[in-house]
């Protein structure tokens, strides 16, 4: 039987902005899921410490999502103290959701370029499908993989679906290749931005705007 899948897409969201909207937006219509969960990450193993707090993080993402009926943000990750890693998040999810529910780790290219560094990171296809946001303009992710980690190599060809229609048919397993409008947006630029003073207008919403500023967010570099 064919179930809609969920949505997981994780993130420092340091801030959440428009660029991760959009790439909710692409993977809820191309996959044709139930529903996108954000998760802001407390303690990201593979990156620094984030700039706002974790409960700023939580906040801004929680103001984005209202209104937005198919997003929810997903807490369970953003108070801890200890590594964060996504195989330990999605085994709460598939433990919480049951057996049969499909579920979509939701990458960008350059990260799905890099699973192979993560933890447990084969241990991933069994917990989920993986949707992988491939950048318009940019290299295929096709063209890529050949100079990819073999063993990614290996999962990559075995498990590449022709049509989101996988993501509904089984629980877990497939990667989907998805494409993503070009959005130059990343959170390091409105850092930069809003230490510099200059306006982050149609970048991030303008709830997230109003947060930086109330709170004084992002003063420094």
């Amino acid at each position: 039987m064919s179930t809609s899948p969920i949505g997981i897409l994780g993130g420092t969201f340091d801030p959440i902005h428009n660029g991760h909207l959009r790439i909710a937006q692409e993977a809820l219509e191309q996959c044709g899921m139930a529903q996108v969960r954000f998760v802001p990450c407390g303690t990201p193993p593979h990156r620094p410490t984030p700039s706002a707090s974790a409960k700023s993080r939580w906040e801004m993402v929680r103001l984005a999502l209202n209104g937005h009926s198919d997003f929810l943000v997903d807490v369970r990750e953003v108070f801890r103290t200890d590594p964060c890693y996504t195989v330990d998040t999605l085994a709460g999810l598939r433990a919480e959701l049951g057996p049969q529910q499909p579920l979509c780790l939701i990458l960008g290219g350059d990260a799905f370029l890099h699973l192979h560094t993560w933890h447990e990171w084969k241990r991933l296809f069994e917990l989920a499908h993986i949707v992988v946001l491939q950048r318009a303009g940019g290299q295929p992710l096709g063209n890529a993989m050949l100079k990819a980690d073999a063993a990614l190599q290996a999962e990559y060809q075995t498990r590449l679906a022709p049509g989101a229609g996988a993501l509904h048919e089984t629980p877990s397993g497939a990667i989907f290749v998805a494409d993503m409008p070009a959005l130059e947006i990343s959170s390091t630029d409105i850092r930069r931005r809003c230490a510099e003073g200059k306006s982050t207008r149609f970048l991030v919403p303008d709830v997230v705007t109003n947060y930086i500023n109330t709170h004084e967010l992002y003063r420094q570099c």
